[in-house]
């Protein structure tokens, strides 16, 4: 039940992450704050498909 998901930044629209997540529980996007490399600081990461 649990697939692989990229996560990307909002702010520049790189794909930094990778993670996993149960659908089953949470159906909806994933909206975690992660670091940016390019950026240098913390910045929102969403689900991309």
């Amino acid at each position: 039940m649990r697939v692989v998901v990229t996560l990307a930044c909002t702010e520049t629209g790189d794909r930094n992450y990778t993670t996993t997540k149960n659908k089953k529980t949470h159906p909806e996007r994933m909206e975690l704050m992660k670091y940016c490399p390019r950026l240098r600081k913390y910045t929102l990461h969403r689900e991309t498909r």
